[in-house]
């Protein structure tokens, strides 16, 4: 016995690397090689891919962020080539005196809470309802989320014919019902402008807020709701209390999307308005345009777009560090 344990002792233990039915195994270091070398081959075959895509928005994105963040420490107006050798923070401490950027700047974090914070409100409220077994909740669901697949200029345009003082259909409804001291030039009023774009947005992109919340509604198991039924909970404290406090994720997620969408919205109010929707309309998005292509001050059209950047990565960036850490990425 004593013979049979020092012979396999002395196999397994062979720097050769024995195997016990006679073959050789691969010494370790030969199979990392080849793990090394696979590796290796693989990214080699994979560059023609990848490449060139990468070098396209490595230019043609970053790039010209790149540039953009350049020229706006440039006093450039448009004319000639910017001149790189005098760089200061010149534009930027302009945006402090500038009352155009403060009321822009104030009117951009207005929608974005608003436009975010209804839009959310609505589309929980349409979700908690398409989640009941109703008839036609399938149609409900189509027609809600059908205004999410329209762009930006179609939804200007039909909301400038709904906000027509004399023959849009709000007003025109008032009218008809009796309330027609409620009649208003919505879109020309300083009072009810930026409002007017609030809605119309929300009316835009509730659907999306709803089928996000249903899908989360979906993923809570039965059990909770009947155990809160059981409970005698009723139906607004369960949801209250048990539901919607589960729907952290949805709303986070579609919080992110809505405002990305809100900084976006240079082509609704540029279509309803120009680029001159006045101080209580305006937002940074659009005083860009204005600065950059009407007036021709490049560089402070640069530094207005850079402000916008920054902000757009002060809500993404959390985000998808948070999707990072949870493995999600």
């Amino acid at each position: 016995m004593k013979k049979i344990l020092a012979r396999l002792r002395t196999r397994f233990s062979d720097p050769d690397g024995a195997r016990p039915d006679g073959g050789t195994a691969p010494a370790k270091s030969t199979r990392l090689s080849n793990l090394r070398g696979g590796t290796k081959g693989d990214f080699v075959r994979g560059l023609a891919f990848w490449l060139p895509p990468a070098l396209l928005m490595g230019l043609f994105v970053y790039g010209a962020v790149s540039w953009n963040a350049l020229i706006s420490l440039t006093d450039w107006a448009g004319f000639g080539t910017p001149d790189y050798g005098s760089l200061d923070f010149e534009m930027y401490g302009r945006m402090a005196s500038d009352g155009s950027f403060i009321s822009a700047a104030r009117n951009t974090v207005v929608l974005l809470v608003a436009f975010t914070a209804v839009s959310l409100a609505v589309g929980l409220v349409l979700a908690i309802l398409v989640d009941q077994d109703i008839r036609g909740k399938n149609a409900v669901r189509t027609i809600y989320l059908l205004p999410m697949s329209l762009s930006f200029v179609v939804t200007a345009i039909f909301w400038a014919w709904m906000y027509n003082p004399t023959s849009g259909m709000i007003n025109v409804l008032l009218r008809s019902v009796g309330l027609g001291f409620f009649a208003n030039d919505w879109i020309s009023d300083p009072r009810t402008k930026l409002a007017a774009v609030i809605f119309a947005l929300m009316w835009q992109f509730s659907g999306y807020c709803m089928v996000v919340y249903l899908a989360g509604l979906r993923a809570i198991p039965d059990e909770q709701f009947e155990a809160a039924r059981i409970d005698g909970a009723s139906t607004i404290r369960m949801y209250r209390r048990v539901i919607v406090p589960q729907l952290r994720a949805s709303t986070l997620s579609g919080a992110i999307v809505l405002m990305v969408f809100a900084l976006k919205a240079f082509d609704f109010l540029f279509v309803m308005f120009g680029d001159t929707p006045g101080p209580s309309a305006d937002i940074l998005a659009v005083m860009m345009f204005r600065e950059a292509f009407s007036s021709t001050n490049w560089a402070y059209g640069s530094a207005i777009a850079t402000v916008l950047f920054v902000v757009a990565l002060i809500i993404i960036g959390p985000y998808l560090l948070y999707q990072y850490q949870r493995g999600e990425l």
